[in-house]
């Protein structure tokens, strides 16, 4: 395993870690804001059609500048985006707030996998692959379990600010990363 592929990992299981420790309070603080289940399908249904509508620009946008580039934009604009999350009170903000995720979510799902892909040999591609799925699926249920103690002591908001805080972690330790991704 390279040196950047390692780094990689590192910075993909802690983004994995700050998105799984979040992922049930969110679901509860969607839940919350809005009247209906149908509201709450909208939110979900806005997330993923921005996610997807996006794709194709995101893909033609990563071979032009890079995973590095839009990694850091994907980290810092989770942090951010979480920083608001405790503070939304109407389903409007909720479905622009779905919006960005989804656009955000889309920058980060393809440019894991263009590195996967730029970094992988093809004769150790399933190894490599099985391997990183691995860590970062680890690192994602011991933030579950972790954040289950967690919000004995503290309040949903605060587990919000703390997945803020690991995203721009993550953002300092992609920015790290000398050799390029791509």
């Amino acid at each position: 395993m390279t040196p950047t592929l390692r780094q990689f990992i590192q910075f993909q299981s802690v983004i994995g870690m700050a998105s799984a420790m979040i992922f049930p309070f969110y679901i509860l603080l969607l839940r919350n804001v809005g009247d209906s289940y149908a509201q709450f399908g909208w939110a979900y249904g806005l997330f993923a059609l921005s996610s997807a509508l996006a794709y194709p620009w995101i893909g033609r946008l990563s071979d032009r500048v890079g995973d590095q580039r839009l990694l850091l934009v994907y980290s810092w604009g989770m942090a951010l985006v979480l920083l608001v999350l405790p503070f939304l009170t109407d389903v409007w903000q909720i479905y622009i707030v779905q919006i960005v995720m989804g656009l955000l979510g889309a920058i980060g799902r393809n440019s894991e996998k263009t590195v996967l892909a730029r970094v992988t040999t093809t004769d150790k591609a399933g190894k490599t692959i099985g391997n990183y799925h691995t860590v970062t699926g680890v690192a994602a249920a011991v933030a579950i379990i972790a954040t289950g103690y967690l919000v004995d002591f503290l309040t949903i908001g605060a587990l919000f600010f703390l997945a803020s805080l690991l995203f721009a972690s993550s953002a300092v330790m992609i920015h790290r990363i000398k050799k390029p991704l791509s």
